[in-house]
């Protein structure tokens, strides 16, 4: 059985991972972190999660809980996610990294934890969505360079990045199968007189509403036709049962980066 810590348990994706773990006899739950400060520091995680009490407190010092866990899975927001990185890279203990939002240095940094510890870090948990990676990369070498490509997402009005961790990985799938960058034919923003539309751009459209916990459409429109691509989500449950499964797998695995391609063996 595999002793997780979940790390930012006042979070949505926390508490869903708390009552996850709860029904998944291949793990338990040992440790729960908050940030220093917080005002559940002490508190039960099951009382925090509404579930029942299970004597587990939440506590701020991820070091001293190291010793309590094989695996943390991290759901928070990139610095303190670094932080919980260099901790668990020192402890030599795995790590699920579902946080979104990293910048490219950040990215290296993870990169190079992986040197010494197994990382299993993706913008998207979601077994459905990572096999629309698949289903992306074969439409795209199928419809090649003959189709404007659209990237549309859409999530709850809390959430602070944009465009989603998961539709940029949309983006980089789609991309690296025409053989582009990314970062040279993303378009991120249209306004005003902007001429006629780029071949190769891949365009990207963010909306933020309500409590849509995440719609994500990839269009691809050709004079005549379209192939739409989309992944709905109605519940957070299911990123947590994803997290839940990568943190089950990755502790027998050796140092290195991997994403829930590889945990769900699509490579």
């Amino acid at each position: 059985m595999t002793r997780i810590a979940i790390h930012g348990v006042a979070g949505r994706m926390g508490r869903t991972l708390v009552e996850a773990s709860r029904g998944t006899p291949l793990v338990k739950l040992t440790a729960a972190i908050e940030s220093p400060g917080h005002d559940i520091i002490g508190m039960d995680v099951g009382a925090v999660a509404g579930l029942a009490t299970t004597g587990i407190f939440v506590t701020d010092n991820l070091a001293a809980a190291a010793q309590h866990f094989d695996v943390l899975i991290d759901f928070t927001n990139p610095e303190p996610s670094l932080s919980a990185l260099e901790i668990c890279r020192t402890r030599g203990k795995a790590m699920v990294i579902g946080t979104t939002g990293f910048n490219a240095l950040q990215k290296t940094t993870i990169a190079t934890a992986a040197r010494e510890i197994p990382v299993v870090f993706s913008p998207n948990m979601s077994v459905g969505v990572n096999l629309c990676f698949k289903l992306l990369d074969l439409a795209t070498r199928v419809l090649g360079d003959n189709v404007d490509i659209e990237i549309i997402e859409a999530h709850h009005r809390h959430k602070v990045d944009a465009p989603s961790g998961t539709a940029l990985r949309m983006g980089e799938v789609v991309a690296a199968a025409l053989g582009r960058d990314l970062a040279q034919c993303a378009t991120y923003a249209r306004e005003g007189t902007i001429g006629a539309r780029e071949r190769t751009s891949i365009g990207f459209s963010t909306i933020r509403a309500g409590d849509i916990v995440g719609d994500h459409t990839v269009l691809f429109a050709d004079a005549g036709e379209r192939v739409e691509i989309t992944h709905r989500a109605s519940s957070r449950m299911t990123f947590a049962a994803g997290a839940i499964r990568a943190a089950t797998w990755v502790p027998g695995q050796p140092p290195g980066l991997y994403d829930m391609q590889d945990v769900l063996g699509l490579r």
